[in-house]
């Protein structure tokens, strides 16, 4: 409960702004794992550059936010949320577990360069996404997914 209260602290400012934060880290995740950016047919073929003038991207990057706002205030009781996530990434969409570790590694990073994290609001961070990236693992095994 520690880790969410110390993020959710300072989760001000991203909450602010979802969009910019959203595109960033979008932005940030398509061009660091280029694969990422094929598993959402609507952003396959938009060219590197122009990533962070989308705003679809920026728009799809504020709903993950959002969503991950969610996670945050639930501390811990977010199974409900996990499952609806597993279910719509695994099976309809096909998204690979792994992707969602390569983008909660970038949220942190970016949540670091803008400050809005402290080392110790970082590491909360990142024991928060690793609970919540070994919940969905467990979904997707649940599901009969395993990618």
């Amino acid at each position: 409960m520690a880790d969410f209260d110390a993020v959710l602290k300072h989760w001000g400012p991203v909450e602010a702004d979802y969009t910019t934060f959203g595109s960033l880290i979008l932005t940030r995740l398509f061009v660091e794992h280029p694969e990422t950016q094929k598993q959402f047919p609507k952003f396959a073929n938009i060219p590197q550059g122009e990533l962070a003038s989308n705003p679809a991207v920026a728009d799809h990057g504020a709903t993950t936010l959002q969503q991950l706002a969610d996670l945050l205030r639930a501390k811990g009781n977010h199974a409900a949320i996990l499952k609806d996530v597993a279910n719509i990434h695994a099976i309809e969409q096909k998204v690979p577990v792994k992707s969602f570790k390569l983008h909660f590694d970038v949220i942190i990073k970016v949540m670091a360069e803008k400050a809005v994290l402290d080392a110790g609001g970082q590491q909360a961070l990142r024991n928060v996404l690793d609970k919540v990236f070994a919940d969905l693992e467990a979904n997707y095994k649940e599901l009969g997914v395993t990618c």
